[in-house]
């Protein structure tokens, strides 16, 4: 199928007419500075479009060969010009409305990035702090969801304890442990970009309710694993003294907001991680996603 064929009005399961035919997404950038407040980049639709004059995000209708991050980064680029390439993707979350849903993939980006109108459709863009943004005339679809995506701005940040995660199967590391560990980094460095279904989450993460999460991933190794390098996807961290010491500084280096999730078995240290606030699962969940994402048995 060609480009916009996503474009049309459709009729969900609760009665109310949305536009686009396959569902539709937009871009939600958001940015944290360094007094732990957090901003916004808002679009203001032309007087003249639907629902003109309203604060919202860039975004519309979702083509049929496109996912909704392919269809946020290209409604965004055609309404917008600021530089895209700039943004990590850290979430969706998914406004379903029964044969229909909205879809905002929420960015991160490490300024206030420039951004101006690029098209007919945008009068005006501007960073707004959360508290400004409640003193707007904002978008009907954006105001419905904007007290669940406001509390979705936060980054998943995943820390693996490399040791204790192939320690837990016994198929014959022990041989060599770099490689080991190299085989587990090239299995965590899809993650970022494919993200982890938040159903697929441990239970007990203390989270908001984001359909999908896109998490940094940081891996702490030890003992001849200090040798193993970095991969896109995946900050490696050498121990340079106690691999458990290494893993709760990991855990406590993140920004206002992140979500620290620890992998490891060892009880010791997941009471350390649980006393800096980091929420802790074993090797066997991380073991399970990854088996299953590659048809593993």
């Amino acid at each position: 199928m060609g480009g916009g064929d996503g474009n049309g009005w459709v009729m969900c399961d609760l009665g109310h007419d949305h536009w686009g035919l396959n569902g539709a997404a937009g871009l939600l950038i958001h940015h944290r500075d360094a007094e732990g407040t957090s901003h916004v980049l808002l679009q203001r639709r032309s007087r003249w479009s639907h629902q003109g004059g309203t604060w919202g995000v860039p975004g519309g209708a979702r083509d049929s060969h496109e996912d909704s991050i392919a269809a946020a980064l290209r409604e965004a680029e055609e309404e917008v010009f600021c530089d895209l390439d700039a943004l990590r993707v850290q979430g969706i979350y998914s406004d379903d409305h029964g044969g229909w849903c909205y879809d905002t993939v929420i960015c991160a980006a490490d300024s206030r990035i420039e951004a101006r109108p690029g098209n007919w459709e945008t009068d005006a863009i501007r960073w707004f702090t959360l508290a400004e943004v409640g003193r707007l005339r904002l978008h009907p679809g954006f105001l419905a969801t904007w007290d669940m995506t406001r509390t979705a701005l936060d980054r998943l940040v995943l820390i693996v304890d490399a040791a204790n995660v192939i320690g837990s199967r016994p198929d014959g590391w022990w041989h060599d442990r770099a490689g080991a560990v190299r085989r587990l980094r090239d299995r965590l460095a899809p993650l970022p970009t494919a993200g982890i279904a938040d159903a697929a989450l441990p239970g007990e993460a203390d989270r908001p309710g984001l359909g999908r999460w896109y998490p940094e991933v940081r891996l702490v190794v030890e003992g001849e694993a200090r040798a193993v390098e970095p991969v896109p996807g995946v900050t490696v961290i050498a121990a340079t003294g106690s691999g458990d010491d290494a893993v709760v500084a990991a855990a406590m280096d993140r920004r206002a907001g992140d979500i620290p999730l620890v992998v490891t078995a060892d009880r010791e240290l997941r009471r350390r991680c649980e006393a800096v606030g980091a929420t802790v699962t074993g090797p066997s969940w991380l073991l399970g996603l990854l088996d299953a994402r590659d048809g593993m048995p």
